[in-house]
């Protein structure tokens, strides 16, 4: 009776004051997250960590990092990991990539508010990651309106093959998703391959039909690379030792037992330095 004549106990009331509650928290331990990831990113650190269950000594940067946050606050520590509900820990993988690519976006908005009216060049070059995959780096270069020559990494695009029509596809796309002209590009840098070079069907020449004043210039890094590789043909020691380590990488990489096999022999040897305390 007493708890229906006073209106701050209805029922509606406790449950809407939980609900602020709930709000609350949860803002603290997203924030924490946001925090943890932009901090990570700015590190370049990896976010993932080889063994990230509750008896493992390290968890990894990201949940080492919210570990380490909470220990200096008692209300982050309140709501965090183990004290946070499994429905919203806001600590998986596809939350830290959501946070990530927000921060992307954020980044690549500001670079094309820089670039603005200005004409461009563009930089680009592919490469394997660790999976096999094939990954192109988009870099942009523009001169901003306070005169000043900027390089900007852009972005990082998945391409199924490296086709140069494969290219300039997804480079498009990537131009057109944030209103980058074809028509404003004043230069083009890729190495010296032939699906780049390509006086016919090269890149360098779609892009020209495209835009006829978009030059193409031989990157200065691969043509510095390609000077070294000559030069150091040219000793013998660095030639045999590099000879000897493609084949070596050769033969790992055609099969996967002898991929397997060395990553239990590394194993084997890690187990032993820390069995010797080094």
């Amino acid at each position: 009776m007493e708890d229906l004549m006073n209106p701050s106990h209805h029922v509606d009331k406790v449950i809407n004051r939980q609900s602020k509650e709930d709000i609350l928290k949860n803002r603290l331990r997203l924030k924490t997250t946001i925090e943890c990831v932009r901090w990570i990113t700015y590190q370049a650190c990896a976010f993932r960590g080889h063994d990230e269950s509750l008896d493992s000594k390290n968890r990894g940067n990201f949940i080492e990092m919210v570990k380490h946050t909470a220990k200096f606050n008692d209300e982050v520590a309140g709501v965090v990991l183990e004290n946070a509900p499994g429905n919203a820990k806001y600590t998986s993988p596809k939350i830290q990539k959501e946070i990530l690519n927000i921060l992307a976006n954020k980044v690549r908005k500001k670079i094309r508010e820089e670039v603005g009216h200005a004409a461009f060049c563009i930089l680009v070059d592919e490469s394997q990651d660790t999976s096999n995959r094939e990954q192109m780096a988009i870099v942009v270069r523009f001169v901003d309106n306070d005169g000043f020559l900027r390089e900007r990494f852009f972005d990082i695009v998945w391409v199924e093959d490296t086709i140069a029509s494969t290219l300039q596809k997804e480079i498009k796309k990537v131009l057109d998703l944030h209103e980058l002209c074809i028509d404003k590009m004043r230069g083009q840098g890729y190495d010296g391959a032939s699906n780049m070079l390509g006086a016919w069907n090269g890149l360098q020449e779609l892009f020209l039909k495209d835009c006829p004043y978009a030059f193409y210039v031989h990157c200065f890094a691969h043509q510095l690379q390609l000077a070294l590789v000559s030069a150091s043909k040219e000793v013998a020691t660095i030639w045999l030792f590099f000879s000897s380590l493609n084949s070596i990488v050769n033969v790992i990489r055609a099969s996967p037992k002898r991929h397997i096999e060395l990553q239990v022999a590394q194993s084997m040897n890690i187990v032993e330095l820390l069995i010797a305390g080094e």
